[in-house]
């Protein structure tokens, strides 16, 4: 391996020389306190960034062991050291860098969710740091200003190294609380299955954000705070007992007038299936990891899934065991994303009558006495809730004028200006005074809901170069096809597109993919991802990305059923 020096003296060489001389820094350098290893070097001052890695041995860095032996804790260290390498590495002054790109120090910036990501990779057993960036490497014009760069590879990255990456009693506290948090919703996710929760709320938690482009917590926003007839006591490991409102699994609606904060507990609990950082708010705020938020999603493509449990005798004659569409209409898209998820494992579904098809949520009396049930083809979700929750499925519903969904609940919660009011008597007695076929409207009790995915024909050979797009949170393109993922709604941060992508042309361009199910598919590769890390997506390529972040399986699923190029055959 090459020393530091080395670099200095080709750096040295190559000054005021044409861009295309940076191409001869490629290769390992050692820097003593680190290895610092150029991957791969842009073309041009005004392309995509240099990539580079930080590699730091386990035993220079010197964070305990019992920091990074388990999962959750390893990825509390690794987001806590992303975000203090991020904080560092963008106090560098580029002004004087260069033309395009120069100067640039591209690293994670993670958002309020705690995530497994690309960036920061920490060994389980060595404690061996890999830290991912991307750097512009100077210029003006396009001649190499070398000087800046040696700035930024000798002066500054060696500082974030010591500060960030190697441990030290100036931030140990705070990342003692961080690790002791990581236990503590740990704790909590361990709790909810024992006593039968599918969502917990602790006391205290600051659900409004502060607008509706920051997800950062609302200041003077009224705290939550549980009814006593859902309160429940849990002594956490580290911070002692928590009080907070435990949601049972089955029915639950979340009920009450506009603007009182209905919409705004179920995003908190929608978002509950990752952890958040302290100061966050919703710290406390745990949802079953394999919860769903569904919704309508017009025009979203349909591959073989079988929506005969909502849908049946379509006036065309399609078949609705294994439903094909390009572009699903409210109703059936709808009804998709409920069997999708069922399928993918979820045991608790998240309903916002907002973002809902009317007609599939429910039909009212008078509906029902002007149309006939054999010229209707769709049962409507009302009908399938309770069968869906003794099956082990639970529901939590934002419900403001779907009043006959009282009657299904096991629990009702109004939100009264954002402070939440049990009244599952109340609106028990008030849906029992209805008239049965207003309030009921049963329809279809029987429930078989078996994996039936569409299965793979054969690997895709996209040829030559393949080039992606990420496209925020909104999906991501290959070539010229785009994956339409916007209203895939746990989706927190274009990372998690960015894993979706390339985690789809793994799939799509190996043999494994050909003939094997969506779920066998997702099962497999999240089964790898979690033992071996997002590196074992490039186990061919000569460098890893460093803006990978973790996705669940429900959103891999989710993408590869809204994929239209995948050729698919029914499953069985």
């Amino acid at each position: 391996m090459k020393k530091d020096y080395d670099l200095k003296t080709i750096l040295d060489g190559i000054d005021r020389k044409g861009y295309p001389a940076y191409k001869s820094t490629k290769g390992s350098y050692d820097f003593g306190s680190h290895v610092l290893t150029i991957d791969h070097v842009q073309g041009d001052p005004f392309a995509a960034p240099s990539h580079l890695t930080i590699s730091v041995k386990g035993n220079k860095s010197g964070f305990p062991k019992e920091y990074y032996g388990e999962r959750h804790r390893r990825i509390s260290l690794q987001d806590f050291l992303a975000r203090r390498f991020h904080s560092i590495a963008s106090g560098f002054d580029r002004r004087a860098a260069g033309s395009g790109k120069s100067g640039v120090i591209s690293t994670c910036c993670p958002g309020q969710e705690i995530l497994e990501r690309t960036a920061i990779r920490i060994d389980p057993e060595s404690g061996d740091i890999s830290c991912r960036l991307h750097v512009g490497f100077p210029a003006n014009g396009r001649t190499i200003n070398s000087r800046e760069l040696i700035k930024i590879l000798f002066d500054h990255l060696p500082e974030c190294v010591k500060k960030a990456l190697y441990f030290s009693r100036s931030f140990a506290d705070a990342l003692e609380k961080t690790i002791f948090l990581a236990d503590d919703q740990a704790y909590i996710r361990q709790e909810m299955e024992k006593q039968g929760l599918c969502a917990f709320v602790a006391d205290g938690s600051v659900l409004p954000r502060k607008s509706g482009v920051s997800d950062l917590p609302m200041k003077e926003a009224v705290p939550f705070c549980s009814p006593e007839s859902l309160k429940i006591e849990m002594k956490l490991p580290h911070k002692g007992t928590v009080q907070g409102m435990g949601i049972k699994k089955g029915v639950t609606l979340i009920v009450g007038g506009g603007y009182h904060g209905k919409s705004t507990l179920l995003k908190a609990l929608e978002l509950g299936v990752y952890n958040h950082i302290a100061g966050d708010g919703r710290e406390y705020v745990i949802t079953d990891s394999t919860a769903v938020k569904i919704r309508s999603e017009d025009g979203r493509s349909v591959h073989g899934t079988d929506i005969s449990f909502f849908i049946n005798n379509l006036p065309d004659g399609r078949d609705t065991k294994h439903f094909f569409s390009e572009d699903a209409s409210g109703s059936t898209s709808q009804a998709a994303n409920v069997i999708e998820a069922v399928e993918g494992g979820s045991g608790l579904l998240l309903i916002d009558e907002d973002t809902c098809a009317t007609n599939f949520m429910i039909r009212d009396a008078l509906m029902q006495k002007v149309i006939a049930s054999d010229k209707e083809p769709i049962t409507p979700f009302i009908g399938k809730i309770r069968p869906l929750a003794e099956k082990g499925i639970s529901t939590i519903m934002v419900a403001g004028s779907f009043g006959a969904y009282f009657s299904k609940a096991d629990t009702v919660i109004q939100m009264d200006n954002y402070r939440a009011v049990d009244i599952t008597e109340k609106a028990k007695e008030a849906s029992g005074s209805l008239n049965r076929e207003e309030g009921e409207n049963d329809a279809g009790v029987i429930i078989d809901i078996h994996p039936k995915f569409p299965v793979m024909k054969k690997h895709l050979d996209f040829g030559g170069r393949i080039k992606t797009k990420t496209l925020g949170t909104d999906g991501f393109m290959i070539d010229h096809d785009t994956v339409e993922l916007r209203y895939t709604e746990q989706l927190v941060c274009s990372g998690q597109c960015a894993s979706l992508c390339r985690m789809l042309l793994y799939l799509a361009e190996g043999s494994f993919g050909r003939g094997k199910s969506l779920n066998d598919m997702a099962d497999w590769i999240i089964e790898r991802i979690e033992e071996f890390g997002p590196d074992f997506l490039f186990k061919d390529s000569s460098y890893v990305p460093e803006g990978l972040t973790y996705v669940r399986k429900q959103e891999l699923i989710a993408c590869l059923n809204r994929c239209r190029f995948i050729l698919m055959e029914n499953g069985i």
